[in-house]
């Protein structure tokens, strides 16, 4: 359906786009993401033919996945609601014990009176 030319001509295209141009260019020629992303890795497998090793991007240290960035923030908001959890407990027993000392002060005071 598209050449290899074409192939490769778009994935150049589109990675040296700048940020927040890349859409355009998915737009102007009607295509998708996932084009792009089957294209690249066609390309850096060797499988666009012999130009493929020659117009490769520099490998790149692998960043998180969107996983694992979801994984840490869920991680931080549980640290966090656990802390809350801790001062809500501790607030709550404090709170039991100070109702119970008024109780037996209001009960003395009573016996006193009489």
């Amino acid at each position: 359906m598209f050449s290899t030319a074409y192939k490769l001509r778009i994935v150049t295209e589109y990675e040296n786009a700048p940020h927040g141009e890349k859409g355009a260019v998915l737009r102007r020629e009607g295509l998708f993401s996932s084009h792009v992303v089957e294209w690249t890795r066609a390309r850096d497998a060797g499988a666009l033919g012999g130009a493929g090793a020659a117009v490769r991007a520099p490998e790149r240290k692998p960043g998180k996945s969107a996983e694992q960035v979801e994984l840490e923030k869920l991680r931080r908001e549980n640290e966090r609601l656990k802390a809350r959890l801790a001062t809500t407990e501790t607030a709550l027993d404090i709170m039991g014990k100070a109702r119970a000392l008024l109780q037996q002060v209001s009960e003395r005071a009573d016996f006193d009176q009489q």
